[in-house]
């Protein structure tokens, strides 16, 4: 007799499971098809999307609520099997995911009740009208010099700066103290930097997580449809120091000096002068072909030229030049750029690391590198460069 009392209970129990299984299976809340489900309106809804369709309005979080009970886990997922994260709310009702749905995306929704049974739902956001994408400098992987900033260039104009930043997160392996700063690329495209406070500590680990898919970056500008993430390593704590008075280069690692080469820098006086003040070394480019009406100084000179390290965008560089010998460690006589011999020039070619700094010094000058001429920023204090963020 007391078989019989406990088959029986045990059955009743396993059919209100299988009823909330149904229930929660029956409704998607999605706007989608539901095979055995004629009459939804019939049926107490299981859960609720808030976006549904497949014309979905992009960027907003998904919210998952549960009609009855308390949901245990939520899953969304895109195409690809990346997922959302997301958290239930305190009273167990809601799951809502942390970032906003991506446009041009179909996502499955599934939702598990904590009493038992599963709902399943799905839908798809609209496609965007124009997708922004972007650079970033230094790239995945590299191994750079203590003043090389995170810098990243857009493709499109960003209006919604202060959206945009705040999902740029940057994490280093000892806590840097760093700030974004927005400007106008030399190339006239949206960009902004991040910048260490001081320069960077060597062997210091960073890694920028640019969780943009889903970020509207405004008028103009469209939507971001992917992440981007990538990894960068200080290298050797050195830094060179140019003396425009003196025609001076020299080479400090780890506060020790390890060289000290002649040199001539740009013609006082004119366009021909070199800037001054604290520049990063952006790319070593080797031989090149250097062409005056590249830099608006007409026919004066086009020459194959050796050693070549950039140092901005309007084409001032560190490199060999045997033709300005003369003038090694006396005068500045050059169209610019910082000259020296084959020999030293080599043999600081082979030494510099990209993002090294070069601290540009002396009275000989044009005036002070602007901040969007190559990495520039180091020329404004640490107060004027945080009033750069969108988010201060």
């Amino acid at each position: 007799m007391s078989r019989t009392r406990t088959s029986s209970r045990t059955r009743t129990l396993a059919i209100g499971t299988a009823a909330l299984a149904v229930a929660l299976s029956a409704c998607s809340g999605g706007g989608t098809d539901q095979a055995g489900a004629a009459d939804l309106s019939e049926k107490p809804p299981g859960i609720s999307v808030n976006l549904q369709g497949k014309q979905a309005k992009a960027g907003q979080p998904v919210k998952v609520t549960l009609a009855d009970g308390k949901l245990r886990q939520v899953t969304v997922a895109n195409g690809d099997g990346e997922k959302l994260d997301g958290k239930i709310s305190t009273n167990g009702k809601t799951w809502t995911s942390a970032r906003g749905a991506t446009p041009g995306t179909s996502y499955s929704v599934e939702a598990r009740a904590e009493a038992g049974g599963t709902a399943k739902a799905s839908f798809a956001t609209a496609a965007p009208e124009k997708v922004n994408k972007l650079s970033l400098a230094p790239g995945k992987n590299s191994t750079v010099g203590i003043a090389h900033p995170l810098s990243i260039v857009f493709d499109h104009p960003v209006k919604n700066k202060a959206e945009v930043e705040k999902n740029l997160k940057v994490s280093t392996s000892n806590n840097t103290e760093g700030s974004w700063g927005w400007m106008e690329d030399y190339s006239g495209k949206s960009r902004v930097d991040w910048r260490p406070k001081e320069y960077w500590k060597a062997g210091t680990k960073v890694t920028l997580d640019a969780r943009l898919s889903g970020v509207d970056s405004g008028t103009d500008g469209g939507w971001f449809v992917r992440d981007y993430k990538t990894n960068v390593i200080i290298g050797k704590n050195q830094v060179v120091k140019v003396d425009l008075d003196n025609h001076r280069l020299k080479l400090v690692r780890d506060g020790q000096q390890v060289a000290d080469v002649a040199m001539s820098a740009g013609t006082p006086g004119g366009d021909k002068a070199s800037w001054r003040g604290k520049t990063v070394l952006m790319s070593k480019e080797g031989t090149i072909n250097m062409r005056s009406e590249t830099v608006g100084l007409g026919d004066a000179y086009d020459k194959m030229v050796d050693y070549s390290m950039r140092l901005t965008w309007s084409g001032m560089y560190a490199h060999a030049a045997p033709w300005n010998a003369g003038y090694f460690g006396s005068a500045n006589k050059s169209s610019g750029c910082i000259g020296m011999s084959d020999a030293d020039a080599r043999s600081i070619y082979d030494q510099v690391q990209i993002g090294d700094p070069f601290e540009v010094t002396g009275g000989d000058a044009k005036g002070t590198q602007a901040i969007n001429n190559g990495y520039g920023e180091w020329n404004l204090s640490w107060t004027d460069w945080q009033t750069k963020s969108a988010l201060r």
